[in-house]
């Protein structure tokens, strides 16, 4: 699960399509050196179609490390091929996603959430990719689909899926999706969050490692989830929209780091360096307005903010580099915002998992009841 040069996964960015490219990682690693950072979902598909132009979708800098590749798919020859041409780009992780559920992937694309209905395909997905990598690899799915949402199906797919491949970690976005044709953000807002799934799968399944996902948005409640056992947390639209508050803390809150001291300022003039070596890199993209797409939540609730970004909306109709962008939008924030460090880690009371250990349901008797009938 762990590349030993890094220290574990206790925090990651979740996988997330059109926001944690290669633009948004490299802000993310100036703020947090420890933080595991996951790419967008990859079809197995796109990899092996552009397998002459791969740079363009599975080229990341050295200093993105630990970082995990997250593919989809639902043709085993295809998957195989795709681990195969990333696995020279030296990634930590291969992820298999089985939670996406778009109507785009999980519908039309037959993959995504839906695979968690055929655990004996992600089984041999996972096997082939793990054949044709280097690396470990693990599974991003729901806690159910549908009406398939019972505790013991969720259970039974993590025992096929483990029994049945070399997969070891898997992460569990704590809501089950709804594939009725409601869009992914009600899916990540109507269906209930059940914590104590997860946790009984710690419970249950003690071998095998669980990071946990869904509705957690700061450190504190990071903090939190891992001081009720939690082996890792993983957090997405949260870090995006607010990278600094939340990206901040992580190596001092989580990782026990020494404070870095590092501002925005500082962080801004390296990523204007980034930005302006890539403009343009591959014909027209990315654009001007690609690269400073990640910032726009670097200042959330400043001072300075709105005047800020409606500043950055008038500069990018005309502005052709990163630094003649921020040479134009940084002077509606003040020094004190641009020069200030992070701070003190946010420090208050969660008791949303304490509450969990006590709605666990009962333990799963799948595994014993198959042995008896075998």
């Amino acid at each position: 699960m762990v590349a030993p040069r890094y220290l574990p996964p206790w925090f990651s960015v979740a996988p997330m399509m059109d926001w944690t490219d290669n633009h948004f990682r490299t802000l993310a690693r100036l703020i947090s050196k420890h933080a595991w950072l996951y790419t967008e979902m990859l079809a197995a598909e796109t990899i092996v179609y552009q397998k002459g132009n791969l740079d363009r979708f599975l080229a990341y800098a050295p200093d993105q490390h630990p970082i995990v590749l997250q593919i989809g798919g639902s043709n085993l020859e295809n998957l195989a091929k795709a681990a195969e041409l990333a696995n020279a780009y030296g990634y930590d992780e291969i992820n298999f996603n089985c939670g996406c559920p778009s109507p785009r992937v999980a519908g039309h694309g037959c993959f995504g959430v839906r695979l968690m209905l055929d655990p004996k395909f992600v089984a041999e997905a996972m096997s082939v990719i793990a054949a044709n990598s280097d690396v470990p690899v693990s599974v991003k799915c729901r806690i159910g689909v549908d009406d398939h949402d019972s505790y013991n199906e969720l259970c039974d797919f993590i025992y096929k899926v483990s029994s049945q491949s070399p997969t070891r970690h898997f992460i569990i976005h704590s809501r089950k999706a709804l594939l009725n044709g409601i869009s992914p953000a009600d899916n990540r807002r109507i269906p209930p969050l059940k914590y104590e799934y997860y946790y009984a799968l710690l419970r249950d399944f003690p071998d095998l490692k669980f990071t946990i996902n869904g509705g957690i948005n700061g450190v504190d409640e990071v903090n939190a989830a891992r001081r009720e056992g939690a082996h890792a947390v993983m957090i997405g639209r949260a870090a995006y929209n607010n990278p600094w508050n939340v990206l901040g803390h992580v190596d001092t809150a989580i990782y026990g780091a020494a404070p870095s001291n590092l501002t925005r300022r500082q962080v801004l003039e390296k990523y204007q360096v980034y930005a302006d070596s890539v403009l343009s890199m591959y014909g027209q993209k990315p654009t001007i307005r690609d690269v400073v797409k990640p910032l726009l939540g670097l200042f959330h609730s400043e001072p300075g903010n709105g005047l800020w970004k409606r500043k950055a909306d008038s500069a990018l109709q005309h502005c052709t580099t990163m630094k003649s962008f921020l040479e134009e939008t940084l002077v509606a924030l003040p020094d004190s915002v641009l020069d200030s460090t992070v701070g003190e880690a946010p420090s208050d009371f969660i008791d949303t998992f304490t509450k969990v250990q006590g709605l666990l349901p009962p333990p799963y008797a799948a595994r014993e009841e198959e042995a008896l009938y075998a």
